[in-house]
C-alpha cells in the first residue's frame, strides 16, 4: 500500500510540474484539464463557501487536498496498481485530522480560545436550558464526529467500489471457465464489471469534491462570524 501512495504521489508531482513547466498562455490539452480543475475548485468550494478573502487564504490547502484524494483515489482503476490510496484507513484519517486541525486553529485565531468553544457550541436565539443539550453535542460534533465521519465517508466509498469491481471480474472470469451454459452470462458481468469500472472513476472525483467542499465548509463555520 506505501508503494502504491508513493507511486501515486510520485506521477501525481511529476506530471503537474511537467505541465506548470510548459504552461503556455494558449493552453494546450494537459495544461487545459489542469487549469479547469482549479477553476472548477476555485469557484465551486472556495469562492461559494469562503469568499473573495478567506478563500485566497485556504485555497492553495483545498486546491492541493483535491488535487490529492483524487489522484489517490484513482488508484483503483489503474492497471497494474488496482489498489486506491484511500482504501486504506491511514489515508483518510490523516486528511480528516488535516481539516480538524486547519479549522480548528482557524476558528481559536479568529475567535480566541474561549470565544471559539462558545462559537461553535452555543449557537445564539436558543433557550438557555437547551443548551444543556445542545453544548455537548456540538462539542462531542466538533471533535469527533466531524473528522471521524470524513475518515469513514472516504474509506467506505473507495473500499465499496473495489470490492464491487473485483467481484463482478472474478465473477466474469469464472462464467468464462465455467464450461457450462452459465458462460452465455460472461458478456453481461463483464459489461457490469466495465460499468462499475468507470463509475468507479467518477466516485473518485466525486469523494475528493465532498471532502474538499466539507473542510470548507467546516472552516467557513468556525471563522465566521455568526453561525
Amino acid at each position: 500500500m506505501q508503494l502504491v501512495r508513493l507511486i501515486l504521489l510520485a506521477v501525481t508531482l511529476i506530471v503537474l510540474a511537467i505541465i506548470a513547466s510548459r504552461a503556455k498562455l494558449v493552453p494546450g490539452k494537459a495544461q487545459s484539464i489542469v487549469e479547469i480543475l482549479i477553476e472548477f475548485v476555485n469557484n465551486s468550494i472556495i469562492r461559494n463557501t469562503l469568499g473573495l478573502r478567506e478563500g485566497k487564504r485556504f485555497a492553495p490547502m483545498l486546491i492541493t487536498m483535491f488535487f490529492f484524494i483524487f489522484a489517490m483515489n484513482l488508484g483503483g482503476v489503474i492497471p497494474g496498481l488496482n489498489l486506491a490510496g484511500t482504501s486504506v484507513i491511514g489515508m483518510p484519517l490523516l486528511l480528516a485530522l488535516w481539516t480538524f486541525v486547519t479549522y480548528v486553529v482557524s476558528g481559536v485565531k479568529k475567535h480566541g480560545f474561549g470565544g471559539y468553544l462558545k462559537h461553535e457550541t452555543m449557537p445564539p436565539g436558543v433557550p438557555k436550558p437547551i443548551y444543556l443539550l445542545l453544548v455537548p453535542i456540538e462539542f462531542l460534533q466538533v471533535v469527533l464526529i466531524r473528522w471521524a465521519s470524513l475518515t469513514i465517508r472516504l474509506l467506505a466509498n473507495m473500499v465499496a467500489g473495489h470490492i464491487m469491481m473485483v467481484v463482478f471480474i472474478g465473477m466474469t472470469q469464472a462464467l468464462l471457465f465455467s464450461g457450462s451454459a452459465l458462460i452465455a452470462l460472461a458478456p453481461f458481468s463483464g459489461a457490469l464489471a466495465i460499468g462499475i469500472y468507470g463509475f468507479e472513476i467518477f466516485v473518485a472525483a466525486l469523494q475528493a469534491f465532498i471532502f474538499t467542499m466539507l473542510t470548507a465548509v467546516y472552516i467557513q463555520m468556525a471563522t465566521s462570524d455568526e453561525h
